[in-house]
C-alpha cells in the first residue's frame, strides 16, 4: 500500500470476484458445514509434505522478492521441497488467481491484502489456517481479525501497516501528549502567506480520518466489522469525529481538502526550510523522507479529549493457501515457515515491514528502531479494514461527507447520515 488510493477497491470487481468462479473439487477444500481440517495430515501438530511436492509461491517484487526467496530456499534445506518465486503484485493475485485457480495455474501459496478475505473465500479460492490456535495466540489481535472471515482463521500473517504522525525536529521541540495540544503547536507555527502549515492528512479521505471516527467509539460495521446490516458512521462518535475535522481547519489549515493531497503535504514536508510540522502518513513514506534529507521522526496519534487513542485503520499482509494447491500439506507448512518468528524477524530487517508476531515487539532491533517502534505502538491501537465484501461500499460516500463537513462546514450529522443512506442503498443493491 504504497498510497492510500490503493485501498479505493472498484465496488464492482469485489462482488464479481465473490460471486464468480468455480468451486475446487471436494477434496481440495474442506467443507465449511464441518468442524474438520482440510485434508492435511497431521502428527503432533506437524503436516507431512506430499510425496513429491513442489511449490510455487506468488509475492510482489522488490525488498519482498528477495526474502520470499530468502524463505524458500531454507524452506527446502529444512523440508527438501523446491519452491518456486513468481512475482505477482500482492494486490493483483486475489483476482488473478479467480482465473488461473481453477486452472491449475495458480500459486500454492499466496501474498494477498487482508481486506479481500471476504471476497476470496466466498469465491472459494483460499484455504484455513491450519493452526489457528497458535496464531490466535502469537500474534497481534488486529492480525489475527484481519485474516478472519465469518470465525474461521485462513491467513499467515506477514506484516501489518498503519498510518501514524510525522513530525519535523527541527520545528517541534517538545512532542504533544494531546491531539488538543497538537492543534495549538500546529496553530502558532501556521503562516498561510508564507505557505507553511502545523499540520495536514488527507482530510477527504476517509482511510485517514478513520482514526478519529474510530477513536471517538464508531465502527463501520457492527460486530467487529462483520454485520453490513448495521452501519455506525453516523454515530455520535463519527459526529465529534467532523467536528474536531472542523476544529483543525479552523485553527491551522484553511484550504479545502483537494489542497491537501498526498503529493502536496509530501512537498512540503520536505521543503528546504520546513514548511510542515506534523504529517500524516505510512511508513511507505519513510524511505523518500530519508532520502530527502527530512530529520523527522514519527509518533503514535496523541489522545483525543476522550483520553482514547485515535484508532487508525491497519491493513494485514498475510500469504494465503491456494484451495486447487495439488500440495495443501506442503503449501500449509511453507505458510507456516515463512511466518515463523525467525522468518518474520528476517523480514523486517530486508523490507523494514513490521512483524505482527506480539513476540518480535520487544526485540531490540525493533525497538531501537524510532521509527518502526512508533508504528508499532500504533498499530497496538489500529483496527483493521473490514475484509467483508461489502466494505467497498463505504470509500466513495464517506469521503464526500468528508469533504463536505470540511469544505463546507457542513453539519456533521446531515452529512454522514446521507452518507450512510447511500451505504446501504450500495449493498442492497449489491445483494
Amino acid at each position: 500500500m504504497k498510497k492510500a488510493v490503493h485501498l479505493l477497491l472498484i465496488f464492482a470487481l469485489i462482488f464479481t470476484l465473490a460471486a464468480c468462479g468455480a468451486s475446487p473439487t471436494n477434496e481440495q477444500t474442506p467443507d465449511s458445514s464441518s468442524d474438520e481440517k482440510p485434508d492435511v495430515a497431521a502428527v503432533d501438530e506437524e503436516v507431512i509434505p506430499e510425496e513429491g511436492a513442489t511449490l510455487t509461491v506468488w509475492e510482489s517484487g522488490g525488498a519482498e522478492k528477495g526474502f520470499t526467496e530468502f524463505a524458500a530456499q531454507e524452506f527446502e534445506k529444512k523440508y527438501g521441497i523446491p519452491v518456486k518465486f513468481e512475482e505477482v503484485s500482492f494486490q493483483d493475485a486475489p483476482t488473478k488467481l479467480q482465473t488461473d485457480g481453477p486452472a491449475g495455474l495458480g500459486a500454492d501459496v499466496f501474498a494477498a491484502p487482508h481486506d479481500h478475505l471476504g471476497a476470496m473465500v466466498s469465491a472459494g479460492i483460499v484455504l484455513e489456517n491450519f493452526w489457528p490456535e497458535e496464531y490466535e495466540a502469537e500474534f497481534m489481535d488486529a492480525a489475527t481479525l484481519g485474516t478472519t472471515y465469518d470465525g474461521v482463521l485462513y491467513g499467515y500473517p506477514t506484516a501489518v501497516e498503519t498510518y501514524a504522525i510525522f513530525y519535523n525536529k527541527d520545528l517541534v521541540q517538545e512532542l504533544p501528549n494531546t491531539m488538543d495540544e497538537l492543534i495549538e503547536m500546529a496553530q502558532e507555527f501556521t503562516d498561510v502567506k508564507q505557505n507553511k502549515y502545523g499540520f495536514m492528512a488527507e482530510v477527504g479521505n476517509f482511510y485517514f480520518m478513520y482514526a478519529f471516527i474510530g477513536g471517538y467509539g464508531s465502527y463501520v460495521f457492527g460486530d467487529n466489522n462483520t454485520n453490513p446490516e448495521d452501519v455506525g458512521l453516523n454515530g455520535e462518535g463519527a459526529v465529534k469525529a467532523g467536528q474536531l475535522m472542523q476544529k483543525i481547519k479552523a485553527a491551522t489549515l484553511p484550504l479545502n481538502s483537494a489542497d491537501v493531497s498526498y503529493d502536496i503535504k509530501g512537498s512540503l514536508f520536505q521543503g528546504q526550510d520546513g514548511q510542515l510540522m506534523f504529517d500524516v502518513n505510512g511508513p511507505w513514506a519513510v524511505q523518500g523522507y530519508r532520502d530527502a534529507g527530512v530529520n523527522f521522526g514519527v509518533i503514535p496519534f496523541p489522545v483525543l479529549d476522550n483520553g482514547k487513542v485515535p484508532t487508525s485503520f491497519s491493513g494485514i499482509r498475510s500469504f494465503y493457501v491456494n484451495a486447487y494447491s495439488k500440495y495443501p500439506n506442503a503449501a500449509s507448512l511453507f505458510a507456516q515457515f515463512i511466518t515463523s518468528e525467525e522468518m518474520l524477524l528476517k523480514r523486517f530487517e530486508m523490507t523494514g515491514q513490521l512483524p505482527p508476531r506480539t513476540a518480535l515487539l520487544d526485540n531490540p532491533t525493533i525497538k531501537e528502531d524510532e521509527v518502526s517502534s512508533a508504528f508499532l505502538v500504533q498499530a497496538i491501537h489500529a483496527v483493521p479494514m473490514p475484509n467483508i465484501p461489502e466494505m467497498p461500499a463505504v470509500w466513495t460516500p464517506m469521503g464526500t461527507a468528508l469533504s463536505v463537513i470540511w469544505n463546507d462546514n457542513a453539519d456533521p450529522q446531515t452529512a454522514l447520515d446521507q452518507a450512510v443512506k447511500q451505504i446501504e442503498e450500495a449493498i442492497k443493491a449489491g445483494k
